[in-house]
């Protein structure tokens, strides 16, 4: 019986030596952390709660700043910056990673996920990190996928009721070429541009109209700028949840578990939020006076059937067997 305590009491003492170890292998560190959205934005409530779990696992050490709004750039000013070090975390569309890796081009196909579950199972399984493993050649490491959501169009002209509605109007779209292809199938002008300059340019009416989830356009005030909302979910957005590899290389294996499986955590809260917020926000929407309206069935078969020449001409850019691998994962999602 002695021995067995004495035993135990060497085991207990071990285990403590080794969490003392692991807590003594985390080094004060400071993240800078950047996204488009404002702040109350589902994307940025993800990264507040990313923020309060890596402060509470690191025992205060690593300090997660958030700089919301778009205050260090657009995107690809983003890119650029978390490539070269000078910003440690970015939460961006996936789709625009396809300036660095052409097959993330594959995420703006439009209609490619029918809901939110069949893109959970994409994102959450090989492909999805098959995909952000082939960014760490550019300088980036893909920690984990939240949710944008489904995009809608809005603008200013006229409520759009059939597909030939969309003709002439001056569009934003993220740069991205397939965007451009997209919106040029509708016969509009699809006008590439960084998001924090899409409200001033709505306002100024240098554009006729843009696309985004409810929660983008009720979060930074598009109803302000814009009438008319047109409920069409024709892309649906994961978001990448990315950070410098120059950054992440610096970093222990303890480091690194830690921001991984937080920014895993937090995805699962921050999913939630945004499910959860985008009917809210609609409803937010109609009572600030936008006037929504939803495409008639067949509209929305004559809205695909535009789109497909887009997909079938990106099919091949992306390349056939990245599209045969999200085919196939879409196949069990949808067992």
């Amino acid at each position: 019986m002695k021995r067995l305590m004495i035993k135990t009491v060497v085991a207990v003492a071990a285990l403590a030596a080794f969490g003392m170890a692991s807590a003594q292998d985390i080094k004060e560190r400071n993240i800078k952390f950047a996204t488009q959205n404002p702040k109350g934005h589902p994307i940025v409530m993800g990264m507040e709660k990313f923020a309060e779990i890596v402060t509470a696992k690191s025992g205060g050490k690593i300090k997660v700043n958030l700089f919301p709004g778009g205050v260090l750039g657009g995107d690809a000013p983003n890119v650029s910056a978390l490539q070269g070090g000078t910003i440690e975390m970015v939460s961006m569309n996936s789709g625009i990673l396809a300036s660095q890796v052409k097959e993330f081009a594959i995420y703006d196909f439009p209609f490619l996920f029918a809901n939110s579950k069949e893109a959970d199972a994409v994102v959450d399984g090989p492909f999805g990190k098959k995909m952000h493993d082939k960014l760490q050649e550019k300088g980036i490491v893909g920690l984990a996928y939240w949710e944008l959501g489904f995009r809608n169009m809005t603008n200013s002209k006229r409520p759009i009721n059939k597909v030939e509605d969309f003709a002439g109007l001056k569009i934003r779209v993220i740069p991205n070429p397939i965007n451009l292809d997209w919106v040029k199938a509708l016969d509009a002008n699809p006008t590439p541009m960084a998001f924090p300059e899409v409200y001033g340019a709505l306002e100024a009416k240098a554009l006729d109209g843009h696309e985004n989830p409810f929660t983008v356009i009720q979060a930074n005030k598009i109803n302000e700028v814009q009438k008319y909302l047109t409920v069409t979910n024709h892309v649906y957005n994961p978001q990448s949840v990315i950070i410098s590899k120059k950054f992440w290389d610096t970093l222990n294996n303890d480091e690194k578990k830690l921001l991984g499986d937080a920014a895993v955590e937090a995805g699962k809260y921050q999913r939630q939020v945004a499910r959860e917020a985008s009917g809210t926000a609609l409803a937010a929407l109609k009572k600030a006076g936008m006037q929504v309206n939803e495409l008639p069935a067949p509209e929305m078969d004559k809205l695909r059937d535009k789109m497909r020449p887009v997909i079938a001409k990106y099919a091949v850019s992306v390349g056939q067997e990245t599209v045969k691998e999200m085919q196939s994962e879409l196949a069990k999602a949808r067992k």
